[in-house]
């Protein structure tokens, strides 16, 4: 059995009215430090790093409208600390062009000598979609392919990749990252869909606010997919824990 690990979620980082303490309204990026050393001097595993583009206005109070950018945010983090990782809790895949992306997150892998997970999933509101110009609809399909494309990024001495969203050949992709082969991918979501992607292409799934009830039928669902026997000794699950009343509004990917 692999040993259990915790993560630690960064305060201040987002203004979220359910889960916010008093104090961190008015924290900003001396406090969110001083609170990131404190964590690395004990045996927290990840520091989590929540991440939106931005919020849409109807959203606003009950979401917060302070969200990070996820791999800037754990570049300072990781830059302020020396053991504990960084995993971004959740990245929104889709709308990120794949090949920056796998830049991104191989220099901030590389920077920090492997401290780096990558927290991703396909997202769920439709509006930041349409201002980015990305299909909503499509966000899977998209999401899969930036999955492949990092990964040849990563890992081949000359990557190239020809699908429907993004084509290159022979390209020259250089530092790789420290964590071999990759570093880990963690995929986010309760949907069938989610679950699937985690199986396939993920080292470990982190759902959303599932209840205790629920937790084992998701598993058992999970380990059933094909791709999951393959990493039974590897891939690991993220859950988290709070107090806070759970709304499930269309964190949904169909199918």
């Amino acid at each position: 059995m692999k040993p259990l690990k915790f993560a630690l979620a960064t305060p201040a980082l987002i203004n979220y009215p359910a889960a916010m303490a008093p104090w961190e309204p008015a924290a900003g990026g001396p406090e969110i430090l001083r609170y990131a050393r404190a964590a690395d001097k004990q045996r927290w595993n990840w520091l989590t790093i929540p991440e939106h583009i931005f919020m849409p206005g109807e959203m606003e109070e009950t979401m917060g409208a302070r969200f990070p950018e996820g791999l800037s945010a754990a570049a300072v983090l990781a830059g302020a600390t020396e053991r504990i990782h960084m995993l971004t809790y959740i990245l929104v895949l889709p709308l990120r062009n794949p090949l920056m992306l796998a830049k991104q997150v191989a220099t901030v892998d590389f920077l920090t000598s492997g401290r780096f997970t990558l927290g991703t999933a396909v997202g769920h509101m439709e509006p930041e979609f349409d201002v980015m110009g990305v299909s909503f609809k499509e966000r899977g399909k998209i999401a899969d392919e930036s999955l492949e494309v990092m990964k040849e990024c990563w890992t081949a001495d000359r990557p190239s990749f020809d699908g429907p969203y993004t084509k290159f050949d022979n390209i020259a992709f250089e530092p790789k990252p420290v964590q071999k082969p990759h570093p880990p991918i963690f995929i986010g979501g309760n949907s069938r869909p989610a679950m699937r992607r985690a199986a396939k292409y993920g080292d470990g799934w982190i759902p959303w606010l599932i209840t205790a009830a629920e937790l084992p039928a998701a598993l058992d669902y999970l380990r059933a997919q094909p791709g999951c026997e393959d990493k039974a000794d590897t891939s690991e699950s993220v859950i988290t824990a709070t107090a806070s009343h759970r709304a499930d509004y269309y964190h949904t990917e169909t199918g």
